[in-house]
């Protein structure tokens, strides 16, 4: 079992950054991938970015290529999510989630994961 908690969130002009942090519990977080989600109101969820378990290969949203990066330390059982030039259109509820499995598909299935944390609110505004 692993529980997730996300931190960071809050309220941003856009052009701004954010940091977003997810901390894992348990022993075993540097065995499982790691992804980020975000939805939006009245939006389905949707895939944002994941990491491999060493955080040798990262994966990316189009929307968000360029602009965000995702990093884990599995010392301290996090994975981060940078977030600059952010724009109004990146305000949702974003939610970590990690994977147990390795994916053939990026992660980017909600499918591919087993565990969710709570999500936090980023809001950008104009």
């Amino acid at each position: 079992q692993v529980q997730l908690v996300e931190s960071g969130g809050g309220l941003v002009q856009a052009g701004g950054s954010l940091r977003l942090s997810c901390a894992a519990s348990g022993r075993t977080f540097s065995s499982y991938a790691m992804g980020w989600f975000r939805q939006a109101p009245g939006k389905e969820r949707e895939f944002v970015a994941a990491i491999s378990w060493s955080g040798g290969s990262t994966y990316y949203a189009a929307s968000v290529r360029g602009r965000y990066r995702i990093s884990r330390d599995n010392a301290k059982n996090t994975v981060y999510l940078q977030m600059n030039s952010l724009r109004p259109e990146d305000t949702a509820v974003y939610t970590c989630a990690a994977a147990r499995r390795e994916s053939s598909l990026y992660y980017t299935p909600e499918t591919e994961y087993d565990y969710w944390g709570q999500g936090t609110q980023i809001t950008v505004s104009s």
